[in-house]
């Protein structure tokens, strides 16, 4: 870690927190993260994106490093288009926590996130991508959405918002399953255990670097885990307020350059220590 930098790893995730809500990445957000490279600090992203979702943000961006996809369930070389970690859920336990919820709350509509570093996400009947998202979407029958690997499964029921949907399906099979809220209108359904701090902190000991020098920036429930493991936890100004409640600082939103004035304020007051101390 360079002395002259506190968090020498800056763990970014994208929706409502690097990018706008147009998608893209400001120039002063650019340069901040430019600024913080070339102190020697390095940027890691962390989203619940899948990776084929999440390279063309990466390609926009040039980064060429290593980025946590799946909500952690992917750890991934963008240079050399390669998956160095990824967790599948046991589809038979998955099969018996969706019947647990669904036993309560009626049927539910499902895509499912592929294994592989090109797999699809297949959009089963019922299911409904926001098309602000940009989701690239398969449909498919019920069947096939059982047919190969899946590393996580989105989840849907109408009139249930996340809210009530993550509390009643934690309630069900939370002993089976993660669940996480990521978004409006529906939860995922991941490997148990499985975190975004899960891929995170396989990076930092790839990278050397421990959750002391680490500053975590994200907006929803599912960055807790991260933001908790990191030294320094930021939410962001738009941030869900589950997360806005265990952060050490709410920055401006994240079309307000929320990450780009908290770096800037970190480089511009750094000393010589041995670095940032945990809180």
């Amino acid at each position: 870690m360079s002395p002259h930098l506190p968090y020498a790893l800056v763990a970014t995730d994208l929706d409502g927190t690097l990018l706008r809500s147009d998608g893209s990445v400001s120039p002063r957000t650019r340069d901040a993260l430019a600024a913080a490279t070339a102190r020697g600090g390095r940027h890691v992203v962390v989203t619940g994106r899948s990776v084929v979702w999440t390279r063309p943000v990466l390609t926009a961006l040039g980064y060429t490093g290593l980025a946590v996809c799946g909500q952690g369930g992917q750890v991934y070389d963008v240079g050399a288009h390669r998956e160095l970690t990824s967790y599948v859920l046991d589809r038979d336990v998955a099969r018996r926590a969706l019947a647990a919820i669904e036993q309560v709350c009626g049927p539910l509509a499902l895509a499912a996130d592929q294994a592989g570093v090109d797999g699809a996400v297949l959009a089963g009947p019922g299911y409904r991508p926001d098309p602000l998202d940009g989701l690239p979407v398969v449909p498919v029958d019920a069947v096939a959405l059982w047919e190969k690997p899946v590393r996580k499964f989105y989840v849907q029921r109408a009139g249930f918002d996340e809210n009530r949907l993550h509390g009643l399906a934690s309630r069900l099979a939370g002993h089976l399953v993660s669940v996480t809220k990521a978004g409006p209108g529906e939860i995922e359904i991941l490997p148990l255990g499985l975190s975004k701090a899960t891929g995170l902190v396989h990076v930092a000991r790839l990278l050397g670097y421990s959750g002391a020098e680490c500053i975590a920036f994200g907006d929803m429930p599912n960055d807790a885990p991260m933001l908790a493991w990191a030294g320094y936890a930021v939410a962001m100004g738009n941030a869900h307020p589950e997360l806005r409640a265990v952060a050490d600082e709410v920055a401006p939103t994240n079309d307000d350059d929320g990450v780009a004035v908290v770096l800037e304020r970190v480089l511009s007051t750094a000393t010589t220590g041995p670095g940032a101390s945990r809180r």
